[in-house]
């Protein structure tokens, strides 16, 4: 399905990548997987806010093991061209002795999940892994993170829906769309 005329100064929403089906089968999946690996350890899933908000809500639902979800939110540092991060929101839970696992929508350069780690790790958890819905492991930066989890390998691409927006539209759509860059004007060409 292509969805016209929906564009943004960014972008044009463009056709289905992964369809809502596609997506809850391998969520499904992905919570036999953890469930199996964390049965009977009580794990704490962790979500950066805003984009794995959506992906948090049906894994959480997929896991037929008891666990606890937090929160955190992060920002770039503004005009930071090293992949800066900072902690806005911090988790309210204990980690001590936990088993954490960070639910990400999509790991690319690995900075921000490094940094999450590093930061995390400081709270003496037992033991600190993550699951990723997408991942792009020809773009690492970081070698260095604990992906244990993959929901899908996916091109150097712009996505939104399912939670991932883009100027913060298009989160609601249950399907995941490729989204195409808007087209530069000689004027940005130039520049």
């Amino acid at each position: 399905m292509v969805v016209g005329n929906i564009a943004s100064e960014h972008g044009a929403l463009g056709a289905v990548y992964l369809t809502r089906d596609q997506i809850a089968t391998r969520v499904a999946e992905l919570g036999q997987e953890i469930a199996r690996d964390y049965e009977e350890l009580d794990p704490i899933l962790i979500a950066p806010l805003k984009s794995s908000v959506v992906f948090l809500a049906d894994l959480t639902r997929a896991l037929p093991i008891p666990h606890t979800l937090d929160l955190v939110e992060l920002a770039a540092y503004t005009g930071s061209d090293d992949g800066g991060v900072r902690l806005l929101k911090d988790v309210d839970s204990p980690l001590e002795g936990r088993h954490v696992l960070i639910v990400e929508d999509v790991i690319d350069t690995g900075l921000t999940l490094h940094f999450l780690c590093r930061t995390l790790a400081l709270r003496g958890p037992a033991s600190l892994a993550a699951v990723s819905l997408l991942d792009r492991p020809y773009r690492r930066l970081v070698e260095d993170v604990p992906l244990q989890y993959i929901g899908f390998t996916v091109p150097d691409e712009l996505f939104a829906g399912y939670g991932l927006g883009l100027d913060e539209r298009w989160r609601a759509y249950p399907d995941l769309h490729s989204v195409i860059p808007a087209e530069l004007s000689p004027a940005e060409a130039a520049a």
